[in-house]
């Protein structure tokens, strides 16, 4: 089979795409690879049958991580990919959220878009490649789809925007946005930042929007030149006559329902009463129907009624300015707040915004508690993290529990970035950080409400986040011209509108935004007019969260773990650690404590009891204390010969106190004065170029200080000792203990 292969070249921002053609996948719909530097990701895209049991697009998108593309071996026992991790999963939503408004309304054939890495240098980002990689695929192939889109990075680094910033650029950043859109708009926002004001969030957006339009071109051409011939979707679109008489029947009865009830609950039982009569009518007309007459599909008569219920709740808000609880657009529900609700836990926060509750608890760890993380990036852990779990009960429904779904993964992604940046650093609190959020009750914007809970938790487990941090979720309701912004929305805003749009934040700026939308791009004016509104609910917000919790409590729960943390010298690790772990297994035996060690010498200790953490504390500083020349030490006599003692005043450091520095007065024979086992205090009062050490007890006694210490010592010291005889006051300046408290045998009272 002979290759066409083609190659194609676009810059964005100063810097070289490169997407090639017709080399792999040839029997996929399409296929292609994309590369910046030495990422390269490969993208495949097949269109199958129609699957018209459905009452939703059967559209698939998943980013396999492959470890080879980094050189690297997977972890665990199987040592092969496994599992897709959060970044991959991450990643996946990503483009599915870009993609998905695109493909023809009512669509019902299956569309799998598969993509993996197949290099990574650890510099460049693949979830923006990723997009341009399956607009691309989706653009050549017979697949039917409006594309094409394409997808962008932002950085804020030194006060400066930058476009597809490299992993290394990013560790600055105070931006960390990604945007994708067509050529006319803006489709997908992602976005963590610290305290990013409005201003520059938007402009950081619209230049992101406007990086990806050469890219954009760029796909046209391709089409052009070696697209496919798209397929006719199977669509499974309403019968208008159908449509029609389902409208006349129930129209009118939704229309004073809504109308007589702002309330959820109130409006459910009427609601349904009018959806089951519409279907039991129906059910007797096909029953009543002659031979080789063809029935009206319930399936459809349902999703005509939705239909209708979605015109008149639209309806309402955009030409009547009538939301279905009866807000003005820029009003929002009730709030409240609590904290330390829950007994034993570290820290826990409740947020309740209308119907919407979400409970969040707070847990304090250790270092060897951080996350490991298997993948491409260049992080290898991660001190914070957030779960957010979305339980049947929370919407009155049963379905199986059978762990985090995707949506759970990315809405607690979501809300982990959007108090990122207010984690104190690892040297302010050395704890490590886990949330978890419990929706209680849920009705529109969850994933802000766990920012809410969030930031009431942390404050309750006493962790001094810089700044409180709150979250709000936008809505868009368009018909033609008409355009509604809502703050605030509830479930059926969100269902029945074009746009959720979550913007989280502190008074001082932006923390965290997305996007996602179900018509094909929002203009700049919606985006401005959104982020003012969520501006204005933030501050609110956070006043609410002010007065439940001011501050950070003064004091851990008597319940977390006490820990504190120092730095020594990388080259000292090995003597803390001790041979095949022994001194760190001892330290942990003897007070109670968990010892944790970086690779670069940070040092944590924790314990239930503060007393022994501390205590645990002096003993590795004294393990990797350095001598001091004029310190004071109390050592053990580890050995004596004719000419002095060795004493061992640091862990592992010995050094020798010269017979005629043993005493402040003559001292005839060593083995008279110290014996082995000893403890007596001395002075360092010399270091030689070769690390030994030389001590005199003589300094302790007679009160040297470090100038006059060295400078006898230059001198000589007092060779051979001097011809006093014993001190007769009995005093022992120092009190040195020797012999278990034996008294010096050679200065007692005459």
């Amino acid at each position: 089979m002979t290759l066409d292969i083609r190659e194609y070249r676009c810059l964005v921002a100063g810097k070289e795409i490169i997407i090639e053609t017709g080399r792999l996948a040839q029997q996929a719909g399409g296929a292609v690879t994309v590369r910046m530097g030495d990422t390269m990701l490969f993208c495949s895209t097949t269109m199958g049958s129609p699957r018209a049991h459905l009452d939703f697009f059967p559209l698939s998108v998943d980013y396999e991580e492959k470890m080879y593309a980094g050189g690297r071996v997977p972890g665990g026992f199987f040592r092969r990919e496994g599992r897709p991790s959060e970044g991959a999963i991450l990643t996946s939503r990503v483009i599915d959220r870009t993609l998905r408004p695109l493909f023809p309304k009512n669509m019902r054939n299956e569309v799998q878009v598969i993509l993996m890495s197949l290099s990574h240098d650890r510099e460049h980002h693949v979830d923006m490649l990723g997009i341009i990689a399956a607009s691309t695929a989706l653009t050549i192939s017979d697949i039917p789809w409006n594309g094409p889109v394409a997808g962008a990075r932002v950085g804020l680094v030194d006060g400066k925007l930058s476009v597809n910033p490299t992993y290394s650029d990013m560790q600055t950043s105070e931006l960390d946005l990604r945007v994708s859109g067509t050529a006319e708009a803006i489709n997908m926002v992602e976005c963590n930042a610290d305290q990013v004001n409005e201003a520059t969030m938007l402009e950081a957006l619209f230049m992101a929007h406007d990086s990806v339009q050469d890219i954009i071109a760029l796909q046209h051409r391709i089409r052009d030149e070696i697209g496919k011939e798209k397929q006719e979707p199977a669509v499974d679109n309403l019968d208008d006559a159908l449509l029609a008489a389902v409208n006349t029947v129930v129209e009118s009865p939704i229309r004073d329902i809504m109308t007589a009830h702002n309330d959820r609950a109130a409006r459910r039982a009427p609601l349904q009463a009018i959806k089951e009569g519409l279907l039991a009518d129906f059910t007797s007309r096909n029953e009543a129907l002659a031979d080789g007459e063809e029935p009206v599909s319930l399936a459809h008569v349902e999703r005509a009624y939705d239909q209708v219920m979605k015109n008149v709740v639209r309806g309402r808000i955009v030409h009547d300015g009538i939301r279905p609880d009866g807000r003005a657009y820029a009003t929002m529900r009730p709030l409240a707040a609590d904290v330390g609700l829950v007994p034993r836990v570290h820290g826990s926060g409740m947020f309740l915004r209308g119907e919407t509750q979400v409970l969040t608890i707070a847990t304090l760890g250790t270092p060897r508690d951080s996350q490991f993380l298997d993948g491409l990036g260049p992080e290898d852990d991660k001190r914070y993290m957030h779960h957010y779990n979305f339980p049947p009960y929370s919407t009155g429904e049963t379905y199986p529990l059978r762990g985090p779904r995707r949506r759970e993964v990315g809405h607690g992604a979501l809300a982990e970035k959007a108090l990122l940046s207010m984690i104190p650093s690892e040297e302010e609190f050395p704890y490590v950080l886990r949330l978890v959020s419990e929706v209680m009750s849920s009705n529109g914007s969850t994933s802000m409400a766990s920012v809410c809970g969030s930031t009431l938790a942390l404050l309750d487990a006493g962790v001094p986040i810089k700044n409180p941090v709150g979250g709000i979720a936008m809505g868009l309701i368009k018909d033609g011209d008409k355009v509604a912004v809502l703050t605030d929305i509830q479930g059926l805003e969100d269902h029945l509108g074009d746009m959720d749009f979550k913007v989280a934040g502190t008074v001082d700026g932006i923390t965290a935004l997305q996007m996602d939308i179900k018509i094909a791009g929002v203009t700049r004016d919606i985006m401005r007019q959104a982020l003012a509104q969520a501006k204005d609910a933030r501050l609110q917000i956070l006043d609410v969260i002010n007065a439940a919790m001011p501050q950070a409590r003064q004091t851990l729960s008597d319940f977390a773990p006490r820990m504190e943390s120092f730095k020594i010298a990388v080259d000292k690790i090995g003597a803390v650690i001790g041979p095949g772990g022994k001194n760190v297994r001892a330290l942990q035996d003897d007070y109670n404590v968990k010892v944790d060690i970086q690779e670069d010498g940070l040092v944590y200790v924790a314990g239930e009891s503060g007393a022994e953490v501390v205590q645990a504390l002096d003993k590795i500083k004294a393990m990797v204390e350095e001598p001091e020349v004029g310190q004071i030490y109390t050592g053990r006599v580890t050995r004596t010969e004719n000419y002095g003692a060795f004493v061992e005043f640091l862990p592992g450091t010995e050094g020798m106190v010269h017979v005629s520095q043993l005493a402040d007065y003559h001292v005839k024979s060593v083995e008279e004065e110290v014996s082995v086992g000893d403890e007596i205090m001395v002075m360092v009062i010399n270091i030689d170029g070769t690390g030994r050490v030389r001590l005199s007890r003589q300094a302790v006694l007679e009160g040297w200080d470090a100038e006059e210490a060295m400078r006898r010592d230059a001198a000589g010291g007092r060779r051979g000792g001097d011809r006093r005889g014993p001190r007769r006051d009995g005093n022992r300046r120092g009190g040195d203990r020797r012999g278990g408290g034996q008294r010096d045998r050679r200065r007692r009272d005459s």
